[in-house]
């Protein structure tokens, strides 16, 4: 729940990039035409972005070499008329579609809205989607889609959830039993075990896990920490009544390792530095993480799993933080403003839709996808099949406060050209999970062979969380 509006208008207060620590953030080459609020990386390499207008939407297409740095930009279909929506849940789904539901606001009007919208890339249009039956409000929801695609959603005001099966776009309501508290204002974080982590708002300091098999939340304990600053604004009212914002907390990211730094917003009651918690998936135990430097804190930001492992994390202040499991290390200031953290397909982690940040390190090698089946050969506007293991990454690799979710745990294909060195991206669709950490399971996706791009000789890669696997050969038709 915000006090006010704000439309990701972010100032970069450095010209270039910073030099002056061992990450670097550099400015795109070419600027988002209209801004860049929330955006998603889509499953054919481009980046699908919404403009401050909040009814325009553009996209982000990387140069021939693969590069976003030095990318175009292309206006693409608007929202459905009286659709404008600001502060909702999101997700890409895993047939490549992206949806979006509700909004905090519509029209700049405080009205927690009940509308969505779905878009296809292929045909470049969105197409309205029915909200659950009897919601009347959706607002700014924690969502999540589930390792067997569905898009699950939380009721703001209650402790409903509703999951949307994407192929018939029909929702079906969720068991909540168990759920300590509403929805309102938490995030939702996809473990490896298929359940889903919550550090309560309302009921700070608790938390609980989502067990879909069971259609039930369990306790996960403490978080020993308080994650929550609490509103002090009183009732606000909008066209169903009045709410009472529970307060906010910051982003929730999975590691590598199996555990998930959980961020906070402004500690006792907003006059100190936002606490962190660490949660083991592996043992279920927290514990006290650092707090964030100079009185700084995550309240309603977000973060991104950088491919070094670390979590990168924006402060209320504009500066960027990188945990690297123990320490909280400031960076650059990116300013003030809720500027989106998206990782992209080369590792680098796009921040606004403006610029690239890098920092040193890289990933282990068993932290990659693995192919274990791919055509030695394809045509050029067909679609194959491509299995192996790992191919969604080992966390969702973005969070929000609650709404906002621009997760990237789906498996992207690039083919680079041996002769020219020119890099695609094959559309992929229809994963066989959505799950992420999926060990030595196999798992597959599908692939579209771009029909103009260059034949003959090239290297292919699954790419997951900006992490790619082992090149393989293959020739292009």
């Amino acid at each position: 729940m915000r006090n006010r509006i704000s439309l990701a208008v972010t100032i970069f207060l450095l010209a270039a990039c910073t030099v002056s620590f061992a990450q670097t953030l550099t400015s795109l080459t070419n600027q988002p035409p209209d801004g860049a609020s929330i955006g998603f990386v889509l499953t054919d390499g481009t980046v699908l972005y919404q403009g401050n207008n909040m009814s325009d939407w553009w996209k982000l297409t990387p140069d021939k070499k693969g590069s976003y740095l030095n990318g175009t930009w292309k206006q693409m279909a608007s929202l459905p008329s009286g659709y404008v929506p600001l502060y909702f849940a999101s997700a890409v789904l895993a047939d490549g579609r992206v949806i979006i539901e509700g909004g905090e606001y519509n029209n700049l009007n405080f009205v927690l809205t009940n509308l969505g919208a779905i878009y296809d890339p292929k045909s470049n249009k969105w197409t309205p989607v029915n909200p659950p039956k009897g919601w009347n409000y959706i607002g700014d929801s924690p969502c999540v889609v589930l390792p067997d695609g569905r898009f699950v959603v939380g009721d703001k005001l209650t402790k409903q959830m509703a999951a949307l099966d994407p192929s018939t776009l029909k929702w079906t309501a969720l068991s909540s039993k168990g759920k300590s508290d509403f929805d309102a204002e938490e995030g939702w974080s996809l473990l490896a075990d298929g359940s889903v982590l919550t550090y309560d708002v309302k009921n700070a300091p608790h938390s609980e896990r989502y067990i879909p098999k069971q259609g039930k939340w369990v306790s996960a304990g403490s978080t020993i920490v308080d994650l929550h600053v609490p509103h002090t604004g009183g009732c606000i009212s909008y066209p169903g009544g009045c709410y009472n914002p529970p307060g906010e907390v910051g982003p929730g990211i999975l590691r590598p390792d199996g555990t998930l730094l959980a961020t906070g917003a402004a500690s006792n009651g907003g006059n100190g530095p936002g606490h962190t918690a660490v949660y083991n998936t592996s043992t279920g135990k927290w514990a006290v993480g650092p707090d964030f430097p100079n009185g700084d804190n995550a309240g309603d930001s977000y973060a991104a799993l950088l491919t070094n492992g670390n979590v990168l994390v924006l402060g209320e202040s504009g500066t960027l933080y990188e945990f690297n499991g123990t320490t909280m290390k400031a960076g650059p200031n990116v300013g003030a403003g809720y500027s989106s953290l998206i990782v992209l397909p080369t590792g680098e982690v796009i921040v606004a839709g403006s610029a690239l940040y890098t920092s040193k390190g890289t990933y282990s090698s068993t932290w990659a996808p693995v192919i274990t089946s791919v055509p030695s050969s394809v045509t050029r506007g067909s679609t194959y099949k491509i299995s192996g293991q790992q191919f969604n990454g080992l966390s969702q690799a973005a969070a929000f406060g609650d709404e906002l979710e621009t997760a990237t745990n789906y498996p992207l294909v690039r083919i680079t050209n041996n002769a020219t060195g020119h890099v695609f991206y094959a559309k992929t669709h229809d994963h066989s999970t959505m799950g992420v950490a999926t060990g030595t399971a196999t798992v597959f996706t599908n692939f579209d062979v771009p029909a103009k791009m260059e034949t003959g000789a090239s290297k292919l890669v699954v790419v997951a969380n900006g992490i790619p696997s082992k090149a393989v050969s293959i020739t292009v038709n």
